[in-house]
């Protein structure tokens, strides 16, 4: 099955909103083995919006249409693909039930109605999570979904839904498993990979590059999800074998959370000083709930006297070494450790730029300090700092700082 997602609203052509949409549903019918060979914007407009559905089901079995459901007057998808296959608009009761109920105790919208309003012959797909439903249409072996626009709603409609519907029009099962990868490059990671990756037939290899790692999805298919799981795995293990600490997880897995966990069991303390990442590194703890278990502090001494008054790194070393220096990282990672008595301390210090660069400590220049009170972990060491030379924008060092000092520490636990 080949699909077309086609993407309704003026909005997204403005560029008010980006089209995640499109990104979701292409890793999920990716999944099920369903190829996407185009991705289509188009405005609130009935003339360009049927020339879009024309030529998106002259390339394509399933059209997947989002947004333009809703009830005002320039909501015309639905009207649209009824002008399409030849069918008048009717009235799903079940579906105007459905709105009422929702709307319960409270005025219902003047044109709440026109929700419920759908190509004759649809089969529907319900809202939970909104007032207009979806909407599934097949006719002259063609298919088309259409779904509401707010990611919210869109989502767990299709996975509920749609998905089932469209499991039934393959015979095989699709699985994918993504290996996520640190300090490698993706060019890297081919180099290593190449003679797997010449040679893929099923599973396939697919590496893609990300700001700040290496996604390697693996792709098998079989004749269910246990068979396909059987020809990913001694794959995925080679893999493994040859990339060794550089993939820190799989999937959705969250290398902050995969810390966290670590130093949950190990019943230790961390606490965080940061100068050029300014609370990015905290923060990537701090979005994982429950963090407050384990995460006891962070702290954000930008200015020399802050390291010095916070911190306790001595002005002489910050006059001597400047504060972009693996002496200061190190001075800073004990401070901020000893101060709030956690087990491990870790800290950023760095120029992020687009100024402030010199020829001897250039933009990009980062360390990382990294302090453990007990040196029976971190190989006996209490204190270790760790160079980086990144490149990137000044948003783009300041992410790459942080995913490093993830790395770091995830290896040194």
């Amino acid at each position: 099955m080949i699909a077309e997602i086609l993407a309704v609203g003026t909005e997204l052509l403005l560029g008010d909103i980006a089209n995640t949409n499109a990104q979701f549903l292409s890793k999920t019918l990716a999944a099920l083995g369903i190829s996407v060979y185009g991705h289509t914007a188009v405005g609130d407009n009935p003339t360009r919006l049927t020339a879009a559905m024309n030529h998106a089901f002259n390339k394509a079995d399933l059209v997947i249409a989002c947004g333009g459901l809703g009830p005002t007057l320039d909501d015309i998808t639905k009207d649209i693909a009824a002008a399409y296959f030849g069918v008048e608009m009717v009235m799903d009761e079940d579906s105007w039930k459905a709105i009422q109920k929702r709307f319960k105790g409270r005025k219902l919208p003047e044109n709440a109605k026109r929700n419920a309003v759908v190509p004759k012959g649809s089969k529907i797909l319900p809202n939970n999570h909104g007032s207009a439903p979806g909407v599934c249409f097949e006719a002259g072996g063609k298919t088309l979904i259409l779904l509401p626009g707010p990611p919210s709603e869109l989502e767990p409609m299709f996975i509920k839904y749609a998905v089932p519907f469209l499991r039934q029009k393959t015979d095989k099962a699709f699985v994918s498993r993504t290996l996520k990868i640190v300090g490698l490059g993706e060019s890297q990671v081919e180099t290593i990979l190449q003679d797997l990756i010449e040679a893929q037939t099923n599973p396939t290899i697919a590496p893609y590059a990300k700001q700040t790692e290496v996604a390697l999805r693996i792709t098998a298919s079989g004749k269910d999800e246990a068979a396909a799981n059987i020809l990913i795995d001694p794959v995925a293990a080679e893999i493994y074998n040859r990339l060794s600490q550089h993939i820190y997880g799989e999937d959705d897995e969250i290398m902050a959370k995969i810390i966290l966990n670590s130093l949950e069991a190990s019943q230790k303390t961390l606490a965080i000083a940061e100068s050029c990442t300014g609370g990015l590194l905290a923060s990537a703890f701090v979005d994982i709930p429950g963090s407050s278990a384990t995460l006891l502090e962070g702290a954000v001494t930008y200015s020399n006297d802050a390291k010095t008054a916070r911190l306790g790194v001595p002005k002489d070393l910050l006059n001597t070494h400047g504060a972009v220096s693996p002496q200061v990282a190190a001075a800073m990672a004990e401070g901020i450790a000893r101060t709030s008595s956690a087990d491990i301390g870790i800290s950023t210090t760095g120029v992020a730029g687009p100024g402030g660069g010199t020829p001897e400590k250039p933009v990009g220049l980062v360390y990382i300090g990294l302090h453990f009170n007990s040196v029976n972990n971190n190989n006996g060491k209490p204190t270790k700092t760790k160079e980086l030379r990144l490149i990137g924008d000044r948003n783009e060092i300041r992410a790459r700082a942080v995913v490093a000092a993830l790395d770091m520490l995830r290896t040194s636990l």
